[in-house]
C-alpha cells in the first residue's frame, strides 16, 4: 500500500517539479563541479563570495572518497573521518556476528585500542588533477574506430595510470569526463587501516526506514565516525573541517563537496531512448525480483536479517532512485524538452565549418546505442555477472582473470587488473568478510532462474550452467563444493597463476572458466561502441565549448565535484515545507506513531529526551545539485566550516540525473548542531564530541 502511496506523490512532485524546471532552470544553481574549473564568477555575481585556491585546496584535500562507495571528510588532525551512517553499514554489518549486531545497536570506541579495524575499506583523498586529453586522443591511431580504437586508448591510458603510480605513490586513475570530451588523471593518496569510532543505532541513523526514504521532513542522526590509520597509528591529517557549533540559517550559501556516482544529463536522445526503452526496464525489474528475495529470506529469522540487511537496503535504495529516474524518462515534458535542447543545439551550429561533423557524431551514437541495446540483457547477464549473483562467482571470476591477464603487457589487460589499480584488487580479493552460505545459495540460485527466464530455457549456455539440474540444486552444489571463500586457497591461486588455478579443478572457477569467452565478447562489442560513443561525444563537446565556453560541469563519474547552493525550504501541494527538523519534531513523529517500526526510538533515546534541547536542529534541506555517491559529503560554509553531512535527497530530487531545478528538489542533510546534541546528551561520547570541536584528540 505504501508503494502506491509513493508512486502518488512522485508523479504528483514530478508534475510540480517539470513546470518549475522549464520556467527557472536558467537561474538554478546547477552543476557539480570540478575542482579545477569551479564557477568562481558565477558564485561572486549572485553570492558576492570569492572561491580562492587555498579555500579550494583546503576542501578539496579535507574531502574523502569511500570505494564501498560514498563519501566523507576528515574532521579532526587525528584521523578522524565522518560519513553516513549507511555508507559505513557495510562495514558494520562485516565486523557483526551473532552475538554483536554493532549495525542494528550502534557502536563506540570508548578508547583508542577499542576502535575496530575494518575488513575491506580503502579510503581514498584527491591530491591533484590533471588535464591528459591531448596525450590519451594521440594514442588511439587516426582513423581508428571499434575495438581497435578502444584497446589503443585503454593501453595509453593503463600507461599515463603506471608512470603516474611509480612517479607520485600515489593511487592514479584516469577519468572519461563530458562522455569523452575530456581525459584527466587523477592521483589520490589511499588509506587502508580504517577502524570504526561511533556509530548510533540504525533505527536513530534511519528513523522513518523505508517509507521516509526519499522523503521530507526527516529526522534522521545518519552519521559514523571512522579513524584512519598509518603505520599503526591514528594518521596526522593536515587538512581536516573544523566543525561548526552555529550551524547555519536559512538563506545562507553552502558548498558540499563529495564524490556523485554518475549522471545522464550529456547523453543525447538516441541514448536517453536506449536508457528508457531497453535498460531500465530490465533493471528496475531485476532490482525488485532480488528485493523481494531478500525481503521474504529476512523475514524468516532475526540472524537472515542481520546477514541480508545492508544487501537489501542497498537494493531498495537502488529500486527506488531508479524509480524516480525512469519516471523523468517516461515524462513527455522532461524528453520533449530534452529533445528541443538537442534540436536548437544543432540549429546553433548554422554553417559552421564543424556543423555536418557535429551532426554525423550523434549520428553515430545512436547506431551504437542500437548496437548496445542489441546485446544489454546478455552483457549484463554475463559480463555484469547478474546471472551469477553471489560473492563466490564474483572471486572466482577474479581469481581466473587474474590468472590470463597478469602476464599480459601491463596495456593490454582488462583495465580493473592494470598495475595501477593492483593494491585496490588484491585488498578486495583478500578481504575475509563473512560470507554466508545460505544467502549465497539464495541469491545464486535466483540468478540462475533469472538467466534462464531471459536468455531461454532451451538457451545452450544457460543448459551447460545448470548441468542438468535445477537452479537451486546447481547453486547449492556450487557453493557447497567451491573453497574460494577460504582467503588462504585464493592466495595461493592468485600467485600461482593460471596453472595452479586449472590444476584446482574448482567448481565455481569452472562455472567462471565456461561462460568467460562470451563475456569477454560480448565486453568487447560493448566497449567497442563505447569507444564509438567516446570519439563522437569529444566532436559534440567541442562544438559546446566553442559556443558555450566551460559552461556546463561534465557528468558525474564517481570523482571529487563541489556544488553549492542555499539552505532553503520549499513548497510541495500548497504546503510549506520549512527547511529545518527539530529534536521536538522527532519526537512527535514518533508520537504519532506510537512508537511503532519504523518509527521506534531506541531505548535511550526516550529516557534521554528530557535533557535534550528540543528546539535544537537536527536535519535541513538545501538546494545543492547531488546524486548518489554524495552520500557522507560534507556541507560546509563560506568559512569551510562543517555545517552538516548530506544523507539524502527529497523525492523530487530523484530525476536530478537527467536535468536539475531547484524549485522542489533539495539535498538533505544532518545539521552539526544537532549531531553535537545528540553525541553529548544521548550518547555521552564527551571525548569524541570534544575532539570534533577542537579538531584533536
Amino acid at each position: 500500500m505504501k508503494q502506491k502511496q509513493v508512486a502518488c506523490s512522485f508523479g504528483l512532485v514530478v508534475g510540480l517539479w517539470l513546470g518549475a524546471f522549464f520556467a527557472r532552470a536558467a537561474r538554478a544553481d546547477e552543476g557539480m563541479w570540478l575542482y579545477s574549473a569551479p564557477p568562481r564568477d558565477a558564485i561572486k555575481a549572485k553570492y558576492g563570495f570569492t572561491l580562492t585556491d587555498a579555500w579550494l585546496e583546503h576542501l578539496m584535500k579535507s574531502s574523502v572518497r569511500f570505494n564501498s562507495g560514498g563519501s566523507g571528510s576528515f574532521v579532526s588532525a587525528d584521523g578522524l573521518v565522518i560519513t553516513n551512517h549507511h555508507v559505513g553499514a557495510d562495514d558494520l554489518q562485516k565486523l557483526s556476528d551473532e552475538k554483536h549486531n554493532y549495525l542494528a545497536d550502534g557502536f563506540y570506541a570508548a578508547t583508542p585500542a577499542d576502535e575496530k579495524k575494518c575488513v575491506d575499506l580503502e579510503l581514498n583523498v584527491l591530491q591533484s588533477t590533471e588535464d591528459v586529453t591531448a596525450r590519451v586522443n594521440a594514442g588511439v591511431p587516426s582513423g581508428a574506430t571499434g575495438e581497435i580504437a578502444a584497446t589503443a586508448r585503454r593501453k595509453v591510458m593503463a600507461e599515463i595510470e603506471k608512470e603516474s603510480r611509480e612517479k607520485t605513490g600515489l593511487r592514479s586513475d584516469v577519468v572519461t569526463l563530458y562522455q569523452g570530451g575530456a581525459y584527466h588523471l587523477y592521483r589520490y593518496k589511499r588509506y587502508t587501516d580504517i577502524r570504526i569510532v561511533f556509530a548510533p543505532e540504525q533505527q536513530a541513523a534511519f528513523f522513518g526506514g523505508d517509507p521516509d526514504n526519499f522523503e521530507y521532513p526527516r529526522y534522521d542522526l545518519d552519521i559514523c565516525l571512522l579513524r584512519v590509520y598509518e603505520n599503526g597509528q591514528p594518521a596526522k591529517i593536515d587538512h581536516f573541517l573544523k566543525w561548526s557549533k552555529n550551524g547555519t540559517k536559512e538563506g545562507e550559501l553552502t558548498f558540499v563537496s563529495g564524490h556523485p556516482g554518475g549522471t545522464d544529463r550529456q547523453l543525447t536522445m538516441a541514448e536517453l531512448s536506449v536508457l528508457r526503452d531497453t535498460e531500465f526496464p530490465y533493471i528496475v525489474n531485476r532490482l525488485k525480483r532480488v528485493e523481494v528475495l531478500l525481503k521474504n529470506w529476512s523475514d524468516r529469522s532475526a540472524e537472515n536479517s542481520r546477514r541480508a540487511h545492508e544487501n537489501l537496503f542497498g537494493v531498495q535504495n537502488g529500486r527506488k532512485a531508479l524509480d524516480g529516474e525512469q519516471a523523468g524518462l517516461y515524462s513527455p515534458a522532461l524528453m520533449d524538452a530534452k529533445a528541443a535542447q538537442e534540436k536548437s543545439f544543432k540549429a546553433q551550429l548554422g554553417e559552421r565549418a564543424d556543423g555536418a561533423e557535429v551532426r554525423a557524431a550523434f549520428d553515430r551514437i545512436a547506431e551504437a546505442a542500437q548496437a548496445q541495446a542489441k546485446i544489454y540483457k546478455r552483457y549484463r547477464l554475463l559480463e555484469a555477472g547478474h546471472a551469477f549473483l553471489s560473492d563466490s562467482f564474483h572471486t572466482a571470476r577474479v581469481l581466473l582473470r587474474a590468472g590470463d591477464e597478469r602476464p599480459k603487457p601491463n596495456g593490454e589487460r582488462l583495465k580493473e587488473f592494470g598495475d595501477a589499480r593492483r593494491e585496490s584488487l588484491e585488498l578486495d580479493l583478500f578481504s575475509d568478510k563473512p560470507i554466508y552460505a545460505d544467502l549465497e545459495i539464495l541469491k545464486l540460485g535466483d540468478a540462475f532462474t533469472l538467466f534462464a527466464e531471459n536468455a531461454g530455457y532451451d538457451d545452450p549456455l544457460v543448459q551447460q550452467v545448470l548441468a542438468g539440474q535445477s537452479p537451486r540444486e546447481r547453486a547449492a552444489a556450487l557453493i557447497n563444493g567451491t573453497k574460494v571463500r577460504d582467503v588462504a586457497f585464493r592466495r595461493q591461486l592468485y600467485d600461482g597463476g593460471a596453472g595452479v588455478v586449472t590444476a584446482a579443478k574448482d567448481p565455481m572457477i569452472e562455472l567462471a572458466r565456461l561462460v568467460d569467452a562470451e563475456a569477454r565478447a560480448l565486453r568487447k562489442q560493448w566497449e567497442a561502441a563505447d569507444e564509438t560513443n567516446q570519439q563522437a561525444h569529444a566532436i559534440i563537446e567541442k562544438a559546446h565549448f566553442a559556443l558555450e565556453g566551460l559552461a556546463r560541469a561534465p557528468d558525474a563519474t564517481f570523482t571529487l565535484r563541489l556544488s553549492y547552493g542555499p539552505v532553503k525550504g520549499y513548497e510541495e501541494a500548497g504546503k510549506k515545507i520549512p527547511a529545518y527538523t527539530t529534536f521536538a519534531g522527532l519526537y512527535e513523529r514518533n508520537a504519532e506513531q506510537k512508537n511503532k517500526e519504523p518509527f521506534e526510538l531506541p531505548p535511550r533515546w526516550l529516557d534521554k529526551k528530557s535533557a535534550l534541547k528540543l528546539d535544537t536542529p537536527l536535519d535541513f534541506v538545501s538546494t545543492e545539485d547531488i546524486i548518489g555517491g554524495n552520500s557522507g559529503s560534507p556541507v560546509v560554509n563560506s568559512a569551510g566550516e562543517f555545517v552538516g553531512i548530506i544523507f539524502d535527497g527529497n523525492l523530487a530530487s530523484l530525476v536530478l540525473d537527467l536535468a536539475y531545478e531547484d524549485v522542489h528538489a533539495r539535498a538533505l542533510s544532518v545539521d552539526s548542531r544537532g549531531i553535537l546534541e545528540a553525541m553529548r546528551k544521548v550518547y555521552g561520547v564527551d571525548a569524541l564530541v570534544n575532539e570534533l570541536l577542537n579538531g584533536k584528540r
